[in-house]
Formats: C-alpha cells, sequence, structure tokens
C-alpha cells in the first residue's frame, strides 16, 4: 500500500472492504428488518468459532473510498449495519459522518476491542473473552448480544452485562455449531432470568446472507 492510500485509510476516508450486500438483519434486537451490510476486513479477536475467518487479513480486502461506498448504500436502504471483522479496528467517523448526512441510520456489531469512534444510531456490542472490550466503549451500548457456546458463556454474560447501561438491551445467541444444545440452554436461562432475551441467527435459518 502507497503511503498516500495508507494515509487515507488512517483517517478512515478509505477502509478494507471486504463485501457490501443488502439483505434482512438476522440477529439482536433489529432481526428481521431491511438493511445494507458493510464488512469491514481486520480482525485480530480471533474467536475460533468464527464464521467470516476471511475477514481476519485486512490486506485481502481492498481499500475502498468511503464516499463509494456511501454512494452504493444508499441507492437500497434507509439503514447502514456495519460489521467485521472488527470495524473498530478503523476510524469510523469519516463513514458515519457521511452516512448520517445522506440520511441513513449507522448501527455497527462490534467486539469493542478497539477504541470508539463514529456516530451511531444503534450500538450493539459483542464482547469476546480473548480481547475484552475498552473501558470507553461499555457505556455506549445500546445493544449487548453474548455468544453462547458453552455453559461458562453465561457467567460471562453476566459479568458483561454489569457493565453496560440500564438502558442496553440483553440478548443471548447460541453459537451456531451448539446451537441444538445450547438453544435449550438458553431458553431455560432467560425464562429464569427474564431480562435477557433470546437471539437467533435467523437469516442462516432462512439461507440469506
Amino acid at each position: 500500500m502507497d503511503n498516500k492510500t495508507q494515509d487515507l485509510v488512517d483517517k478512515g476516508i478509505m477502509l478494507p472492504l471486504m463485501e457490501e450486500f443488502y439483505t434482512i438483519q438476522g440477529e439482536g434486537s433489529h432481526t428481521g428488518t431491511a438493511a445494507y451490510f458493510i464488512r469491514v476486513g481486520g480482525c485480530d479477536v480471533g474467536c475460533h468459532w468464527c464464521d467470516v475467518k476471511e475477514s481476519w487479513n485486512a490486506d485481502l480486502h481492498p481499500p475502498t473510498l468511503a464516499d463509494t461506498i456511501v454512494n452504493n448504500a444508499k441507492k437500497y436502504a434507509n439503514t447502514v449495519v456495519i460489521t467485521g471483522g472488527e470495524p473498530l479496528m478503523w476510524s469510523m467517523d469519516y463513514l458515519t459522518n457521511l452516512l448520517q448526512e445522506n440520511n441513513i441510520k449507522t448501527h455497527i456489531e462490534t467486539s469493542g476491542a478497539y477504541s470508539f469512534s463514529g456516530k451511531w444510531d444503534w450500538f450493539c456490542l459483542s464482547p469476546k473473552k480473548t480481547k475484552l472490550p475498552l473501558k470507553e466503549v461499555y457505556k455506549e451500548a445500546d445493544e449487548l448480544k453474548m455468544i453462547i457456546h458453552n455453559k461458562s458463556d453465561f457467567d460471562f454474560a453476566e459479568q458483561e452485562a454489569a457493565k453496560v447501561p440500564k438502558k442496553c438491551q440483553l440478548f443471548l445467541q447460541p453459537e451456531w455449531s451448539k446451537k441444538e444444545k445450547m438453544t435449550e440452554e438458553i431458553v431455560e436461562y432467560v425464562m429464569k432470568n427474564p431480562k435477557w432475551k433470546i437471539s437467533l441467527q435467523t437469516h442462516k435459518y432462512l439461507n440469506i446472507p
């Protein structure tokens, strides 16, 4: 990458774009709603069950102008979900300002492991044990989405729930490869602890992106 391009990436004017697509939000609070997804490359959180490991190496994904991304998004939707990878590895200020100037709502899905940036209409925080969120990020959370892979993850979920604002919606989501076993566990847990809701990866059941 030449110095000029690197400078633009550092400022968030260009981003390592892995893919962008218009679909239905499959998880969490906005399940079932139409949104334009922007998947940014680059992640070092290292979840062993990640289903988008090809996003981890940012160098594989070409730096793309944020203006181009916004022009593509506004053809389709009034809500954009920025995901990854780990989108907060990059400055989100320029992209989100531009989206909001075009009357597009900005949502993010992040582990919170990097410094907060961007202007968000909805902030979905999904902490991972391998690289915890920064303290500054917890207070931004509108939604806490905890992935449940085994029983110990319930304790981790409670630890993380204690760090977010009271307004934050709390979700438990079974890790896809364990969904048969862990969905049953989650149902039982939520019935005993009704502050939590269940999130399912409905897009996988619907066989859509």
